[in-house]
């Protein structure tokens, strides 16, 4: 196989841009690329990689249209109340120590509820953190689901300087 390089350069420079009357020049909006050399490749002949990756297995389909185990609030519930409080208990707020906490929260909560391995659901995980400052705040959502199937779980925790929110939405997958 043969590979083609092509290599190009003749871009403004940006003292160029800098020097432009375009207030966007300045916020680097001007809709031109980068200054910078780009390299792109073609290759003559497709690899054998590119037709296995085309092949598509065909199913069966299962007409389940509901759940055969539902989802189990509790436990989940049971879950959010620890990881929060095992992660939260003695945690001072800081901005961006909560950003970073919400996000590793998230994961160790959506690992957690994946482990009891309940077939044919969808997870999204929310974790909001906020510092307690005499302050309030209303958190809502909204979702469009089959009341049959989906379900949500939450659980808020607070301690001397944060207040934390987590929710986890099962959303049955037909």
């Amino acid at each position: 196989m043969a590979l083609k390089r092509t290599t190009r350069t003749d871009r403004p420079t940006h003292e160029h841009l800098l020097n432009s009357q375009m207030p966007w020049a300045l916020l680097g909006c001007t809709g031109l690329p980068p200054l910078s050399r780009s390299t792109v490749s073609y290759m003559d002949e497709p690899s054998q990689r590119d037709d296995a990756s085309r092949l598509t297995v065909q199913m069966e389909n299962t007409y389940q249209l509901g759940p055969t185990k539902h989802f189990p609030v509790v436990i989940v519930n049971q879950i959010l109340k620890d990881v929060l409080t095992n992660y939260l208990q003695e945690e001072q707020y800081e901005p961006e120590l909560c950003r970073q906490m919400a996000k590793t929260i998230s994961e160790v909560i959506k690992t957690q509820v994946k482990d009891l391995m309940i077939p044919r659901y969808k997870l999204i995980v929310v974790v909001h953190i906020g510092q307690l400052k005499s302050q309030s705040i209303l958190i809502g959502s909204r979702c469009l689901w089959d009341p049959k199937s989906d379900t949500f779980s939450s659980y808020v925790f607070r301690n001397s300087s944060l207040s934390a929110l987590a929710s986890v939405y099962a959303v049955y997958f037909e």
